[in-house]
């Protein structure tokens, strides 16, 4: 590693002189006798020269020798240096979106001084919103996602690969017996459904499992309800399947220490929902459930309920398959979590495709607007007793938003982990595109509302469920009108003067 920071460090300094001395590399390889694509690939740090190749090109730029080594940069290309010392790029999960490092250092190099300002500027704004490396690692991951429409072949090839190999009736839904089986045999688990409370550490309750590397145990809460093992168990199958060794051990995941473990545990992930709501047999039943002319959400649940009562499963999957099957692209999934009694809402979960669809987790300061299907679900479900799953929909329009109009469905459940919180999963796509795939979408019944963002940025009147008062909103309409004025009286100014 030292080895490359020397040859990046050298390559910088060579085409920085090389610039402020005006000399293109055709010139300096004239003067030198050094091949202009040998310069050309010691300026991008792939090679160090020799010590007669470093005396020519000190006698070119009429620098001592000693100068053009040194490790020492100037205060334009320090920045560059402090970027290259840490561990920020072997941190930034460059590979997936198919950047090289040093074309991201070759960036940074060309204008060093508005580049630094510019990461100063992000690290500024992420400080300001509390962003961690985690948050920054989830958000690298998101975008993964929407760059690949949140559809991934390999993984699905690889599920149905599983499932060929290892499951003998195909028309079946994977039993969790049947998973525990190949776990067993297969890769050797041995696996032991516990009460976490039992452990003697109070945190430990909320997780739903841990596995132990060393002895390939994995340990099931056996408070989670079998839905939620045969995702464990599933997720269990894709690390080993799809050979993912830098992973998480917990689910939920605490903490991460790489963006790799993260990755992993997303195409684990992926896999496990893959192989539960097998892409086929899911396709066949959501073009039913399309076909219908009537909006009917007891048939949403007949249909897809098959599978796994976690609405959380079933949204997540549509994800990966209206994109690709249905050419549905504008759309979103929410998870938000509230404790029973409270009126505060938080944003756990969020992915956008094609657009930055709202809600997002940066409003998590203001009050979300409580007209959201996602919002009413849970209060619905705690004003009933034995409510344990509430499901509602509506087209919601924004009328501050160029009066984008979305078909959004959400579920609400209790939080089995926590029995005072509940969360709500939930789905929208844009109406004029699904509209043409979706045929119960024209149906009349189906409730419309205007909806906002948060409280404090909506200008809409006379609002019952107003949670806050529109201090944005009016702060952006006094700084809009005062904009008028000074164009105006800049106007009239330019006028007088003239006349003058």
């Amino acid at each position: 590693m030292q080895e490359e920071y020397i040859k990046l460090i050298f390559g910088l300094k060579l085409k920085q002189i090389r610039t402020s001395k005006d000399l293109s590399l055709f010139k300096l390889s004239k003067l030198t006798g050094l091949s202009k694509s040998y310069l050309n690939e010691i300026e991008k740090g792939k090679k160090y020269p020799k010590t007669d190749k470093i005396v020519a090109l000190a006698d070119a730029f009429e620098v001592p020798y000693d100068e053009l080594v040194s490790l020492k940069l100037d205060k334009n290309l320090a920045p560059v240096a402090e970027i290259l010392q840490s561990n920020l790029l072997q941190e930034i999960p460059l590979d997936i979106f198919g950047i090289e490092e040093r074309d991201l250092i070759e960036i940074i190099s060309n204008a060093p001084m508005k580049v630094n300002a510019f990461i100063s500027t992000l690290i500024e704004i992420g400080n300001n919103y509390n962003l961690t490396k985690e948050s920054f690692f989830l958000a690298s991951l998101r975008s993964f996602q929407e760059a690949n429409d949140n559809y991934f072949p390999e993984i699905e090839k690889a599920a149905k690969n599983f499932l060929r190999e290892y499951m003998v009736d195909a028309d079946e839904c994977v039993s969790n017996e049947s998973l525990e089986e190949i776990l067993k045999e297969e890769y050797h688990y041995t696996i032991a459904y516990k009460d976490f409370n039992d452990f003697g550490f109070k945190d430990l309750a909320k997780l739903r499992s841990i596995f132990i590397k060393e002895k390939k145990l994995l340990y099931i809460n056996i408070t989670s309800d079998k839905d939620q093992q045969r995702f464990i168990l599933a997720k269990e199958l894709g690390y080993n399947y799809l050979n993912l060794t830098e992973r998480l051990y917990t689910f939920s995941w605490a903490s991460f220490e790489t963006f790799d473990q993260l990755l992993n545990n997303f195409y684990a992930s992926y896999f496990a929902g893959a192989l539960l709501l097998p892409e086929e047999k899911l396709l066949e039943d959501m073009r039913e459930l399309f076909n219908l002319e009537e909006h009917d959400l007891s048939k949403f649940q007949e249909i897809l309920g098959k599978y796994t009562e976690s609405p959380e499963t079933i949204y997540q999957r549509m994800t990966n398959l209206l994109p690709k099957h249905f050419n549905i692209r504008d759309l979103f999934f929410l998870r938000l979590s509230t404790k029973k009694g409270s009126n505060s809402f938080k944003l756990t979960k969020e992915l956008h495709l094609n657009q930055q669809q709202s809600p997002q987790a940066n409003e998590t300061d203001e009050h979300y607007c409580r007209r959201w299907v996602s919002l009413n679900v849970l209060k619905k479900l705690e004003t009933e007793e034995d409510g344990v799953h509430e499901t509602s929909a509506q087209i919601s329009i924004y009328p501050y938003n160029n009066n984008q109009k979305y078909y959004v469905i959400s579920s609400g459940t209790k939080d089995p982990f926590n029995p005072d919180y509940l969360r709500s999963v939930t789905i929208g796509v844009l109406y004029k595109s699904a509209q043409r795939k979706i045929k119960f979408m024209n149906d009349s019944t189906i409730p419309i509302r205007e909806v906002a963002v948060t409280c404090e940025n909506c200008g809409m009147k006379d609002c019952s469920e107003r949670a806050a008062e529109p201090l944005r909103f009016e702060k952006d309409i006094r700084n809009k009108r005062l904009n008028v004025i000074i164009n105006d009286f800049i106007k009239e100014q330019s006028k007088l003067e003239i006349s003058n």
